[in-house]
Formats: C-alpha cells, sequence, structure tokens
C-alpha cells in the first residue's frame, strides 16, 4: 500500500480513532510489563515513559473526539467503531 493509500484511510474519524487506541492498548501494558520485569532504573524510567506517553494519547484522542462530534462526523464511540470494522 502507497503512503497515499495510508492517508486516504486515515481520513476517516473512527479509523484514527481505532489506531489511537490499538496504540494506547499496546503502550500501558508493555510499560506495565517493562517495570514488572526489568530490576533497574531503566526499568522504572521506561515504564514511567510509556505510561506518560498512553496518558498524552489519551489527552489527544479526547480532544480528537469532542472535534469529532462538534463536525457531526457520525462517529459513535470506539465499541461501534469496532462492531462496523466486525461486520
Amino acid at each position: 500500500m502507497c503512503m497515499a493509500g495510508v492517508l486516504n484511510s486515515l481520513q476517516d474519524f473512527g479509523t484514527r480513532s481505532l489506531l489511537t487506541h490499538a496504540i494506547m492498548s499496546i503502550t500501558l501494558p508493555v510499560g506495565l510489563l517493562i517495570g514488572l520485569t526489568v530490576d533497574s532504573q531503566l526499568g522504572l524510567i521506561s515504564f514511567i515513559a510509556l505510561l506518560n506517553f498512553t496518558a498524552g494519547m489519551w489527552v489527544c484522542q479526547s480532544i480528537h473526539s469532542l472535534g469529532a462530534e462538534a463536525e457531526a462526523d457520525g462517529y459513535d464511540g470506539v465499541i461501534n467503531e469496532l462492531k462496523a470494522y466486525v461486520r
């Protein structure tokens, strides 16, 4: 898939929302796993960095979804977007 195809698929708000939720659902458990298994300052720093990254993604997604509501884009939440992809 070329870059134009990727960018076109990201024009839909639901796709972007699923992408940000997927990123958050990966980084938080990985951060917890690293924090619990690495026994040095590296583990602590990695955990804090991934936790902060996940929190930043959550804030970005919250602001992004507020903008989508104002535009009446037809976004009904991430659960309904997942249901639409499964159908």
